[in-house]
């Protein structure tokens, strides 16, 4: 049965030899499985089997260490194909891996700096100087308004309103929102337009584009990160930065500062407040921090 629907998937479906080996070596686990379990008959395997093989390839066994999550939706990815093929095929009356669902892989936490750090990073760039000028003001936006860097970059000149001190970003699926920014991102702003902007478009042909490169067009989103990660190695901060680094940071200091999630999910413009929040659980780990280092009877 094995052997049958990998040569389909390689015959019939094309599929690459990495996958195929892969596959391999998880059905011979799950053949293995059934084995110990003394089901012999092909036909006779029950939704409890398939469920029953998902929960060992995370547990582990004399033989294997504990899969990680993803790993083990992979291997019950190849376990469904082999039922499904086997039903479609008319071998087996039903498909008992139908109903199984790969394990959910663990959220992983966005990482966000210190405020110390964010600090650092954000006093980086010269005070003079184009290209120095139009950094600051790139990155003390990013940090103030929790923009994404493809946001960022697309920002035109009459998307800032920097006497009521907001931005008009357009997010994902075309939704635009207004974000406040703050008065040290108003001042890096002004400093650019007025000392760097204009020396940068003059190398161009007429852009309405916010932040310019060399060649007086619209800043690319691969410079963008560039500059983040170019002054992120210069404040020593290389190895925990991200194109998300300063958007993640803004969250969570919004979070830790008090703000409430619903409006913080504003601010970034996450379409559901679930998405945001990934972010209370960086704030709760970091008062259970604070909690089982200063509460007297945090440890009894």
């Amino acid at each position: 049965m094995i052997a049958a629907y990998l040569d389909h998937l390689a015959v019939e479906r094309g599929t690459a030899r990495n996958t195929l080996d892969s596959y391999a070596r998880d059905l011979r686990r799950y053949a293995a499985h059934l084995e110990r379990l003394g089901v012999a008959d092909f036909r006779r395997i029950t939704e409890a089997e398939v469920t029953g093989f998902g929960a060992a390839l995370r547990e582990g066994d004399d033989e294997h260490p504990p899969l990680a999550a993803s790993s083990a939706a992979r291997a019950l990815v190849a376990v469904r194909g082999l039922h499904r093929f086997a039903h479609v095929d008319g071998l087996t009356d039903d498909d008992p891996a139908r109903e199984v669902r790969p394990p959910a892989a663990a959220k992983r936490l966005p990482k966000a700096l210190p405020v110390d750090d964010v600090l650092r990073l954000l006093d980086m760039p010269a005070a003079d100087g184009e290209r120095p000028l139009r950094d600051r003001a790139l990155l003390e936006l990013l940090y103030s308004t929790g923009a994404r860097i493809s946001e960022a970059v697309g920002l035109d000149l009459d998307d800032v309103d920097r006497g009521e001190r907001t931005v008009l970003l357009d997010g994902k699926g075309g939704k635009q929102r207004l974000v406040p920014i703050g008065k040290p991102a108003v001042e890096a702003l002004e400093a650019y337009l007025v000392r760097a902007r204009p020396v940068l478009a003059a190398r161009g042909h007429g852009t309405a584009a916010l932040f310019l490169n060399a060649r007086g067009t619209r800043l690319s989103r691969q410079s963008a990160w560039q500059v983040l990660k170019t002054n992120a190695e210069r404040a020593g901060l290389s190895a925990s930065v991200s194109p998300h680094t300063l958007r993640h940071s803004f969250a969570t200091h919004l979070l830790e500062g008090g703000a409430d999630v619903r409006v913080v999910q504003e601010l970034l413009g996450h379409a559901s407040v679930t998405t945001t929040q990934v972010y209370t659980l960086v704030t709760v780990n970091t008062l259970r921090e604070i909690y089982a280092t200063a509460h007297p009877r945090a440890l009894g």
